[in-house]
């Protein structure tokens, strides 16, 4: 499987401006500027891309974890926040909150310690990951 994106940028670093488009056509031509990602502009960021792909990425493979243990779903939810410093991601950390009948707390932090070491995009990053994870 490949997957693409395509990114446009015009002008200096500051004062430009430009426009990511994904494969699948749900990005098309969504704007991205120097204050959408270190100010309060208007449009999307990498950072911000980056987290939706981890958090999204996560929740799916803890989904599949879970499954093959046998418990029932309900809901997972996972937000990401990515840390930028310095010009480097520091660190992603992945905050849970699951719906998971029958499961006990230990088997879940187990799970979620899997799903964190093994999704794609988990693997992918070089830098610190973290999870906080409970059951509601």
């Amino acid at each position: 499987m490949k997957r693409h994106a395509t990114a446009v940028w015009n002008g200096s670093l500051k004062e430009g401006a430009g426009h990511l488009t994904t494969q699948s056509g749900i990005l098309q031509k969504t704007q991205y500027s120097f204050k959408s990602r270190f100010e309060e502009g208007i449009g999307t960021n990498p950072e911000e891309l980056v987290a939706a792909a981890h958090s999204g990425c996560f929740t799916m493979q803890l989904s599949a974890y879970i499954t093959e243990a046998g418990f029932e779903i309900e809901s997972i939810e996972t937000k990401c926040d990515i840390n930028l410093l310095e010009g480097r991601i520091v660190s992603s950390h992945l905050t849970v909150s699951a719906k998971i009948k029958g499961i006990s707390n230990e088997t879940f932090q187990e799970l979620v310690s899997k799903a964190e070491e093994n999704c794609p995009i988990s693997k992918l990053f070089d830098t610190e990951i973290s999870t906080e994870a409970s059951l509601v």
